[in-house]
């Protein structure tokens, strides 16, 4: 069994980030900033552990800004390496020995946020290189939020930085609706300032970013969908394949909602011109086993399509909410029949808890539903 999430910040970890801290500035508190971090840790979920770690280095740093971000700096690790496609390479461990690495960094860019709001470009400096040893998606956005005169100007010079860290960093600490972070409520009104950046970065050699890009393109969606529909007709033709999947990647939130004006952008059409069933592998299964979609298609008329399934998962209160999964892509010729079938995990999940109950299955076809089935589910 893998071990709670939260102990990637544990007594290890204070007391590696400690002692480099220690040899950076003799004059370092290093009990203080242990006791403040260790003395109730274990009852500490994980972004509690990070908020605590702010509160010590808040304790513990000078209260000179500039300096304290020196500091810092001198303590990071070497800025992490990646991959021939662009992709991060985990630190082995968590631990780095030549500095402070990983997880360590969640609340350390916290402490930059906090402290930093009287002097955000040297904040921006600290996070740039925050971002090359964890990430600093979640810190920049207060300095978004409340100094965006200050920030856009640095955002548009990091398109062009040597890492795909800080690339990324454009593109993930601008996200309007960033999972776990500030939502960025005047992005989500009016997403203009992103979308220059979007463009440069669309393009970008490392799938890092560009995946970073596709989801947030999929976060302005939510708002905007008829700008990401225009932006897909726009950049997807003459795509390369990498962007073309950037674009896919982008569109998936529209696609599983039958978004016309998105669909049409991908050569779809809307619904199903032909006949669907879908029948399920079990009338009851129990919480933490499987159930077997067999579905079958037949097509009228030749047609491109992207075939999905929802579960209406049961909630606490006895409602219902979908949950749209990832099914197939198809091309189908004109009286052409083609048999579907994918096993669904009903294992709960950190982001799902499943409830016993009658458990609806919709099969949709280019984001509208064309046939269902229902099963119960037991504790």
């Amino acid at each position: 069994m893998a071990e709670p999430f939260k102990l990637l910040i544990n007594a290890e970890t204070v007391r590696h980030a400690s002692a480099h801290l220690r040899r950076q500035w003799r004059g370092f508190d290093t009990r203080r900033f242990e006791t403040t971090l260790l003395d109730g840790l274990d009852a500490l979920e994980f972004k509690a552990r990070a908020m605590r770690w702010a509160d010590a280095l808040q304790a513990t740093m000078p209260a000179d800004f500039d300096r304290a971000c020196g500091l810092i700096e001198q303590a990071l690790a070497p800025p992490l390496s990646v991959d021939e496609a662009g992709e991060p390479i985990g630190l082995q461990g968590g631990l780095h020995p030549d500095g402070i690495a990983g997880w360590a960094l969640w609340g350390t860019g916290e402490w930059v946020t906090r402290s930093g709001q009287h002097a955000p470009l040297r904040a921006l400096q600290c996070l740039h290189a925050i971002t090359q040893r964890f990430t600093a998606e979640f810190a920049i956005r207060p300095f978004i939020a409340q100094h965006p005169e200050a920030v856009w100007p640095v955002l548009r010079q990091w398109v062009h930085d040597d890492s795909a860290h800080v690339r990324r960093l454009v593109s993930e600490g601008s996200r309007p609706r960033l999972p776990w972070g500030l939502r960025l409520q005047a992005l989500v009104k009016n997403p203009a300032p992103t979308l220059p950046l979007l463009l440069a970065l669309q393009d970008d050699p490392s799938a890092y970013v560009r995946r970073s890009v596709a989801n947030h393109l999929n976060d302005i969606a939510k708002d905007h969908p008829a700008l990401v529909a225009q932006w897909v007709g726009q950049h997807r033709p003459g795509a390369s394949p990498a962007r073309e999947a950037l674009l896919r990647h982008a569109s998936r939130g529209l696609i599983k909602a039958g978004h016309a004006p998105t669909l049409a952008a991908w050569g779809l059409t809307q619904g199903f011109d032909g006949s669907a069933t879908l029948r399920l592998s079990a009338r009851s299964v129990r919480v933490g086993e499987r159930i077997d979609l067999l579905g079958e298609l037949k097509a009228t008329s030749a047609q491109h399509l992207v075939v999905d399934y929802a579960v209406h998962h049961v909630k606490a209160n006895g409602g219902t909410a979908p949950k749209v999964f990832k099914g197939w892509k198809l091309s189908m010729a004109a009286g052409e029949t083609r048999s579907l079938q994918k096993s669904h995990s009903l294992r709960e999940v950190t982001t799902r808890r499943l409830y016993p109950g009658r458990h609806r299955i919709e099969l949709l076809v280019n984001g509208v539903a064309v046939a269902d089935a229902a099963f119960e589910l037991k504790p």
